[in-house]
């Protein structure tokens, strides 16, 4: 049962507030109200007339319509009265508005059921009457929420029309009065149980009720004494976020004072919580900043929590400020200088400490109420009162094994390395202390965050938003509340290339087999990407371009998609932009336009699920407090069809070899094992170039029945490593990459998570075709060709030609195969590129004097050491190779890791190479502004309108050779190395 209070409500004196011209209860309104019935107003009577003696037929008429429009209008009175009685029949009595009401505890569990996360209601609220109130926070809350209201009668019918203009103009808002507010909160049901769920509705029915309520209130509560007290039952009666009801808790949890001793700037933050009291709570958006530093540059003695300037409830704050600047002050007048508004403007949001949270998974928890207040209360609701109202049962779909796994493995990159003991932190958390983890010791990488969503359901089963979410110390590069997942605007990098063929791909504008010729190219505007490793690999096939994270046939491919159609695209699959809007022209394609994580893997979801898209869930059921159920899976909404399955296959199946040693031996050491026994798993990292994001992405394949049944889910992982503050991790010359952090820690999780689980394979979606190719031209393979390969096809898209006899060598085949044709700058760029690459690999020259290198590298050759009938012999090509001998180290830069024993014949003299690491780096993404830094609750630097302009920075590579042409190794390398085979990590 929910417990009542009636507030001690004492009115100030008539004396206390200016005695108002109009009385918006006086009479002489259309109908008069009370708590039970209304009655239109008798008319004044009109004087008689002298009836005529005689009537025409044209009078009869007259009379006659005149006698069927008064019937006509006195049934259309009586069914109004009717409609009108119908919509007041349910209305409570507005004589309740003061009876403050307590809201149950509600509480939020596991999956099961029977772990307990959290309570929301475990709420502070102090009741204060209107004179305790301070005038400068009524007039604050009046400013911005109801400047008419201490004249209106209870809704403002030029407000309604001004907004619904601005609506038409794109510029929806709102245009509810503060006695309307109140009501929505208080007076529209009694009903707290199921049936309370439709009260919320945005419908015109809902509308009708809240507008007569608020008119009976207003009535209720006549002249000034009552709008002081609906003024009262307000700011007692709000939800301020941070678990405070009422004005006074929230100045007391938030700033550490009583109400009456708040500033004028507090007065404004606190007038503008309760439009949004979830997103704008000041804690949620607050960071640490470090008032005393410590001994080393990560520790700090003295903290402080502060709301950046930037955010946006301290906008609204100046917002509000800027309305009292312009007189809306009927109470305080002209107490306040423009002086003292713009010192208000620029006072820092510095608030009280804050206790440790409570709650178990806290950022889930959020995600939790969130979605509560949606599903609850309709789309774009901030406040729910049927969620405050509480007495709820909240299951979610966390499953505390995978959270706590998951918990782990982001400490490992992040805690662990910078603890003073490394090994004994590793050790608490069970693991050994890793040389990857060493890695890190003197890095600048501190937050990281990981989400595991079942794709066939939505569910979010493990959720971790930041590296400890219950940390009671914070950096700028680690703020433990803000959540990276749902909150931050995150560079994808690589991660993004899949959406971005498959776009193409599923507009048949592409194959996995089309030809790109990966040569630096000038753009236009001087924008000149490179591949990681600053090598050019002459051609290329998309399977091969996004399997090893190519970046020059990435923005290729975006030049024939088109970036609206990728975007539309990835928008389909639920990733959204900031704002709304792309402007990174063909830089899009690597990833430089900036994400929600929590999104992306969703994304991620859609290619797992034969191209569905499933709405992500934290709630498995609500139950009311009277045992009826709210929600459950019956209200989830359907799956929608974002992707074509038989495209989903295709990508499926290109980055299924990511985690296969045999066909990629670098990624591939990131094979999900368990036992002796390889999983079948889906892998994407990206790296930005300004080092400032490290991501990995994959899936793996669902379970059947009887593994769900078991506990098992069908797991899309997304990982996200780097600062709070979108700070550098680290520098050209010392860089850090995806593959050396966050791949370990998806894997880690990967491997714990499903150690047991069946394993299950990708099912291949009807109707795909697939057809052998030649590996260089994506075409079909010619007369006595020694390599072929298998790619995967939608219907009717699998290449029917091979190469004529007159083009098949040389330039000619780029007449044929691809894209290259259609661009005059490629072609110059391929040039001249064939013209070094008929010297041998390691030539320097292009653009950004880069090297020759065969596929994939010095190291790991699946074709051969050829560029197909691109070059020298090549597949039916009768000219013959480059008489130098191959440098095996020629594509091995420093700054570009790789495994130098991944793809060495064991029996071959060791070749050793000039690679500082052991791990290939995913190509990173150019960011177009290398200097953005940004607190948390703000994105970073957006992307320039005109990326080419601006030059990406390149992974610097070592000094360059004097000369053009490489040295011949003095030692022949083989010329036909075997498949290399590397043993995954354990």
């Amino acid at each position: 049962m929910h417990g009542t209070l009636r507030a001690p409500v004492g009115v100030a004196r008539e004396t206390a507030l200016p005695r108002r011209q109009h009385d918006p209860a006086a009479p002489g309104r259309l109908w008069a109200m009370n708590d039970d019935s209304w009655a239109p107003e008798a008319a004044p009577g009109a004087a008689r007339r002298r009836p005529r003696k005689g009537m025409g037929p044209a009078a009869a008429m007259g009379l006659f319509l005149f006698g069927a429009l008064t019937l006509l209008g006195f049934a259309g009175a009586v069914a109004s009265v009717a409609a009108f009685s119908g919509l007041m029949r349910d209305l409570p009595s507005p004589k309740i508005l003061e009876q403050i009401e307590l809201p149950e505890q509600s509480i939020v569990y596991d999956r099961t059921g029977t772990t307990e996360l959290a309570r929301f209601g475990e709420f502070n609220r102090q009741v204060v009457t209107f004179d305790e109130i301070p005038p400068v926070l009524v007039d604050a809350t009046t400013a911005v929420e109801d400047r008419t209201f201490w004249e209106n009668s209870g809704f403002d019918p030029v407000g309604i029309i001004a907004a619904g203009l601005d609506a038409l103009r794109g510029n929806a808002r709102g245009a509810s009065t503060i006695t309307q507010q109140l009501v929505r909160q208080r007076l529209l049901t009694t009903d707290t149980s199921a049936g309370a769920v439709a009260q919320t509705e945005r419908s015109a029915e809902r509308k009708l009720k809240e507008i007569i309520q608020s008119i009976r209130v207003t009535q209720a509560f006549p002249g000034e004494a009552g709008k002081q007290r609906i003024m009262a039952a307000y700011l007692n009666q709000n939800y301020y976020g941070n678990e405070s009801y009422g004005v006074a808790a929230a100045a007391e949890t938030y700033f550490g004072v009583p109400l009456k001793d708040i500033t004028l700037a507090q007065a404004a933050i606190l007038a503008s919580l309760p439009k949004a009291p979830s997103s704008y709570d000041l804690v949620r958006n607050a960071v640490v900043d470090c008032v005393e530093p410590g001994d080393t540059a990560d520790t700090c003695k003295k903290s402080q929590l502060v709301v950046p300037a930037d955010t946006a409830i301290v906008q609204r704050r100046n917002q509000v400020l800027d309305l009292m600047a312009k007189g809306r002050t009927p109470l305080t007048g002209d107490r306040y200088s423009a002086a003292d508004y713009a010192a208000a403007k620029a006072e820092p949001v510095v608030l009280a400490p804050q206790l440790a949270t409570q709650w178990t998974a806290p950022q889930f928890v959020w995600q939790v109420r969130k979605e509560l207040t949606t599903r609850l209360c309709g789309a774009g609701a901030e406040t729910c009162p049927l969620l405050e109202r509480g007495g709820l049962t909240i299951r979610t779909t966390l499953d505390m094994r995978l959270q706590g796994l998951a918990e782990k493995w982001v400490k490992a990159a992040t805690i662990v390395p910078h603890a003073k003991s490394p090994r004994a932190a590793a050790k608490s958390l069970g693991l050994t202390y890793e040389p990857w983890m060493a890695n890190l010791r003197n890095k600048d990488l501190y937050n990281g965050a990981l989400v595991a969503q079942d794709y066939q359901t939505g569910e979010l089963v493990a959720y971790v938003g930041s590296a400890d979410p219950y940390a009671t110390t914070a950096t700028k590069q680690f703020q433990p509340r803000f959540d990276v997942l749902a909150d931050g605007w995150r560079q994808p990098g690589s991660a993004f290339k899949p959406i971005v063929y498959a776009t193409g791909i599923e507009d048949r504008r592409i194959t996995a087999a089309t030809m790109f010729m990966d040569v630096v190219t000038d753009f236009g505007g001087g924008y000149t990407p490179t591949d990681a490793d600053n090598t050019e690999r002459g051609p290329v096939r998309v399977e091969d371009a996004l399997r090893f994270s190519l970046n020059i046939p990435a923005v290729k491919a975006m030049a024939v998609i088109g970036n609206d159609a990728v975007q539309a695209q990835a928008e389909k699959m639920g990733v959204q932009f900031l704002n709304g809007q792309t402007n990174a022209g063909l830089s899009f394609a690597l990833g430089v336009e900036e994400v929600h994580p929590l999104d992306l893997v969703r994304g991620y979801g859609v290619l797992a699920d034969g191209g569905q898209l499933v709405d992500q869930t934290t709630i498995v059921t609500v139950t009311g407090g009277n045992g009826v159920e709210l929600l459950g899976e019956s209200t989830r909404p359907a799956p929608q069809q974002a992707l074509g399955s038989d495209t989903a296959s295709v990508l499926t199946d290109i980055l299924a070899g990511n985690t296969n040693p045999k066909v990629n031996p670098f990624w591939g050491k990131f094979a999900i094992m368990d036992g002796s026994k390889r999983r079948p798993a889906t892998l994407k990292t990206g790296t930005n170039n300004d080092a400032r994001d490290l991501n990995a992405y994959g899936y793996i394949g669902a379970p059947n029945t009887a593994g769900r049944a078991g506990g098992e889910y069908a797991l899309a992982v997304g990982a996200w490593n780097g600062n709070s503050d979108n700070s550098l991790v680290s520098t050209p010359k010392d860089p850090l990459f995806s593959i050396e952090v966050t791949t370990f820690v998806w894997q880690g999780f990967l491997e714990e998570a499903t150690k047991g689980w069946g394993i299950h394979g990708f099912r291949k979606a009807d109707g795909l075709a697939q057809a052998t190719v030649d590996p260089w031209s994506g075409l079909l393979p010619g007369p006595g060709a020694q390599k072929t390969v298998d790619d995967l096809f939608l219907a009717g898209t699998a290449p029917k030609l091979t190469l004529p006899q007159d083009l098949r060598c040389g330039e000619a085949v780029l007449l044929t195969a691809g894209f290259e044709k259609d661009h005059d700058n490629w072609l110059a760029a391929d040039r001249a590129w064939m013209k070094r690459a008929a010297i041998g690999p390691g030539v320097r020259g292009g653009p950004k004097n880069t090297r020759t290198a065969y596929f994939y590298n010095g190291l790991f050759n699946p074709y051969g050491r050829s560029w197909g009938p691109l070059v020298g012999t090549g597949q039916g090509c009768a000219t013959p190779s480059p008489s130098v001998t191959p440098d095996p180290c020629a594509s091995v830069d420093p700054l570009a890791s790789v495994d130098p024993l991944a793809s060495l014949d064991p029996l071959a003299t060791p070749v050793i190479c000039p690679s500082p690491s052991t791990l290939p780096s995913d190509s990173p993404s150019p960011t177009p502004d290398a200097s953005a830094s940004s607190p948390p609750t703000e994105p970073p630097t957006p992307v320039p309108t005109e990326p080419p302009v601006v030059t990406p920075a390149p992974t610097p590579g070592p000094t360059p050779a004097p000369t053009p042409v490489v040295t011949p190794a003095p030692t022949p390398a083989p010329t036909a190395p075997p498949t290399p085979v590397v043993t995954p990590a354990p």
